[in-house]
């Protein structure tokens, strides 16, 4: 679908795009989440679309909130949720399920139910499961509505860490040494799970991280320096996820580059180098967002390394059967070699998000960011393509 599409009368010029900005959900980063739209929001061009916010609250419902931006930011270390910003603690927003109709209805109990108009578009600012990993696409390719981002089967992949390191591997791709544990083996024989881990240790060394499989923005990861950690570590990873995914140490330093779907196919961006986080034992979520711990855009490379993560990131994009953008997390190793740690199909975005950086220092700014990635998704059908 382009925006040439959009109905029109001889007597009435074409109504502009309606982005549907999506945010918040069910999982532990729903407070980022909200974070991001609120800068997205803020960057969309109000006279080339109209906008609709529409929030997730933490308990699944979908609903009507102002278009405040400035309401939705981190303030005193505290994250903004969707409840704050809902004009209903009851009412409800529900998309269609015919694709021969997209308006949006709004409705609360007692009441007439309001037409909210149609969308062309949805903007889908959601982070892990129930949003980034799948479910949300599946929707929206029922309800025959295009949306910004990945489809179903590269955002389902894009959030598990074990199926993702499998597609990468299979196309030639570098991964680093892993070990899964899926939640059928923890309940059957706890002590046999685990002594795949310790197994692990002892081919791999110490230190370990455990992780969740589907979880995002590093909740629910430990390193752990050694055995009398694993345990923790391992209810910790499994509060987020029953499946956990313990991977090796890699030495070597963090690379990230971004990858955007423009017209003649996937680019990417300048990459970013993430140094090593000193009041965190890790790059955490705590030092992403709430320390803003600062990345070095562009990477100090050289014009070689700098040219192979490029190449990298855009062959993981094509990989996954990626669309609209990407974020590709590297290690540069001690022998020279890229090794790719994960994917992110919707990363974050909040302005001091590494993904909008590195692409500023490309030359494209956030609002033509915005922009670029609205256009793309108007340029998709749904279904099959």
């Amino acid at each position: 679908m382009s925006t040439e599409n959009l109905s029109q009368t001889p007597e009435q010029p074409p109504r502009k795009p309606r982005v549907a900005v999506v945010f918040g959900g069910r999982s532990s980063e729903h407070g980022i989440s909200v974070v991001t739209a609120g800068a997205v929001l803020s960057a969309i061009d109000r006279t080339k679309y109209d906008v609709l916010p529409i929030g997730i609250t933490q308990d699944g419902r979908w609903a009507l909130t102002a278009d405040e931006p400035e309401r939705m930011a981190i303030v005193d270390r505290k994250q903004p949720s969707v409840d704050q910003l809902a004009e209903s603690r009851e009412g409800g927003v529900v998309l269609p399920v015919d694709p021969a109709n997209r308006e949006v209805v709004y409705s609360e109990p007692g009441s007439v139910p309001k037409a909210l108009g149609e969308v062309d578009v949805v903007f889908p600012m959601l982070h892990g499961p129930y949003g980034e990993d799948g479910t949300l696409q599946g929707l929206l390719e029922l309800s025959g509505v295009p949306y910004v981002g990945s489809g179903v089967l590269a955002s389902a992949v894009g959030q598990d860490k074990d199926y993702m390191k499998r597609v990468f591997t299979s196309f030639g791709l570098k991964v680093g040494p892993y070990v899964v544990i899926r939640p059928r083996e923890w309940q059957q024989d706890e002590s046999a799970a685990r002594k795949k881990i310790v197994d692990f240790a002892g081919e791999h060394g110490w230190p370990l991280f455990v992780k969740p499989a589907r979880a995002g923005s590093s909740f629910g990861i430990t390193k752990v320096d050694d055995l009398s950690g694993l345990d923790e570590a391992i209810a910790e990873a499994q509060r987020h996820d029953p499946k956990i995914i313990v991977e090796a140490l890699l030495r070597g330093r963090e690379i990230e580059c971004g990858v955007l779907e423009f017209e003649d196919g996937p680019r990417a961006s300048v990459p970013a180098e993430i140094p090593p986080v000193q009041a965190h034992a890790f790059y955490d979520f705590e030092a992403k967002y709430i320390d803003s711990a600062d990345g070095i855009v562009p990477a100090p490379l050289t014009e070689e390394q700098t040219a192979e993560v490029r190449r990298l990131a855009v062959e993981a994009f094509e990989a996954a059967s990626c669309e609209g953008l990407v974020r590709a997390d590297f290690f540069l190793t001690e022998d020279g070699e890229f090794v790719i740690n994960e994917i992110n199909t919707m990363p974050g975005f909040t302005p001091i998000s590494m993904y909008p950086r590195m692409w500023q220092e490309t030359g494209v700014g956030y609002s033509e960011l915005v922009d670029r990635l609205v256009q793309a998704a108007l340029r998709r059908s749904t279904g099959l393509r």
